[in-house]
């Protein structure tokens, strides 16, 4: 019979760092709200999420990586917003935020979130916003599955 690690989003055990942009912050404070809010609805404690804030999306790779390096973490969630403007300036950004969140990943062995909005208009930035409770449930989901695998 197979063994089945069946998903769990009981967050009572659970620390979560977030690193967060500033820039458009109008988007990224409103979806770092809602993500704290689902973490405590989720029962992670206020006391286990550590919140680190950076003056943009490329500098996001680099705080996460700092927050995952910590014991006191088990997964981390990234948020910015990258909203096209009239430049290729918008694919660089958005490329460097997520290639870098992956490896942050890969290197530490723990789950990173990537909550990076790449919008076109605000309009859509604005629009997803509400995603950002998903990256609370998929935090710890994967911090439990990671868990669970680690009892195999």
């Amino acid at each position: 019979m197979a063994r089945e690690i069946v998903p769990s989003t009981d967050g009572s055990s659970v620390r979560v760092g977030i690193a967060v942009a500033r820039f458009n912050s109008y988007v990224t404070h409103r979806m770092l709200e809602l993500c704290t809010e689902r973490l405590s609805a989720l029962g992670v404690d206020a006391s286990s999420v550590t919140i680190v804030h950076t003056p943009g999306s490329v500098e996001l790779p680099l705080a996460a990586k700092k927050l995952a390096e910590r014991d006191a973490v088990d997964a981390v969630i990234v948020i910015g917003a990258v909203i096209n403007g009239q430049t290729a300036h918008f694919e660089h950004v958005a490329s460097i935020a997520a290639d870098g969140t992956a490896r942050v990943a890969e290197e530490t062995g723990k789950p990173v979130i990537f909550g990076v909005l790449t919008t076109y208009t605000t309009d859509q930035a604005v629009a997803r916003i509400p995603h950002a409770e998903s990256y609370a449930d998929a935090a710890v989901e994967m911090v439990n599955t990671y868990r669970s695998l680690s009892d195999l």
